[in-house]
């Protein structure tokens, strides 16, 4: 889950009492809503049902040649205190790895296989969500020309059915999946969406491509994956979107899209 604004104050008090994290001293890390408590991370929460279930998840999750960056409850039991969560440290820094950064998301998909849909997706709002309902042709809503709506109305047309079961699957793991040399690549959190379970990972590529300094080749070499194509196109509709109804957006992020976009139009 991405970073919001800045956190106005270190964790309180009774909130690292309540974790069991009273004798460490609060460290701030980059994004400004988490704080390293010796081996442990303290964030500020910013979606109480998204990160319950999300804590609910990766509690039981296990998935081989995956780090995951496990949940820790209250001494009372509970995911959340006064508005902040907590879980292991997990050791390691985003890297362009992006052959890796596939996998996992691919690995990912395939353990959370089955889960029911999140109840709390439905009631999501916030941009992202928005813009995989339009990249999906759920929501009619016009994509601003200035920041990517050209190119999303000249791709949107070769929009075809995609004949894939829809799953829980992660849709924002490029720059947040952890490297630490040699060891599997580490998952701390991740927003999750229902759609195919490949979908993830043509974010992924496409991501690579925008932002990643991955060669346009790159989204070919995954073409083996089911419906490919498809995939690759609602992910840079998605990211298009995203992108339009995003406060934060920059000249430097839709320079980018135009070269993914180009790219996926070369395969459709």
């Amino acid at each position: 889950m991405r970073a919001g604004p800045r956190a106005a104050q270190a964790p309180p008090a009774a909130v690292l009492l309540a974790f069991g994290l009273q004798h460490t001293a609060p460290q701030p890390l980059p994004g400004g809503r988490a704080y390293r408590c010796g081996d442990a991370v303290l964030t500020l929460v910013r979606d109480r049902p998204g990160t319950a279930w999300l804590a609910d998840t990766l509690h039981h999750l296990d998935v081989p040649d995956l780090r995951i960056a496990r949940p820790l409850r209250s001494r009372d039991g509970r995911w959340i205190v006064a508005g902040w969560s907590a879980r292991r440290y997990l050791p390691g820094t985003p890297e362009h790895r992006h052959d890796e950064t596939m996998l996992a998301a691919l690995k990912l998909a395939h353990a959370l296989h089955g889960l029911p849909r999140p109840k709390h997706l439905a009631a999501r709002t916030d941009p992202d969500a928005l813009a995989d309902r339009i990249a999906w042709g759920e929501a009619a809503v016009p994509v601003d020309e200035a920041k990517g709506g050209r190119w999303f109305e000249v791709l949107a047309v070769a929009r075809r059915p995609v004949r894939l079961p829809d799953q829980v699957v992660p849709g924002d793991l490029f720059g947040a999946v952890l490297f630490d040399e040699d060891a599997p690549p580490g998952i701390v959190d991740f927003d999750p969406f229902h759609r195919p379970a490949e979908w993830g990972a043509a974010v992924v590529a496409v991501d690579a491509v925008a932002w990643g300094g991955a060669a346009p080749g790159f989204l070919e070499r995954w073409s083996h994956l089911p419906e490919w194509p498809q995939l690759l196109l609602r992910a840079v509709l998605f990211r298009l979107a995203g992108n339009a109804l995003s406060p934060r957006a920059t000249a430097a992020s839709l320079d980018g899209l135009r070269a993914a976009a180009a790219a996926v139009s070369e395969i459709l």
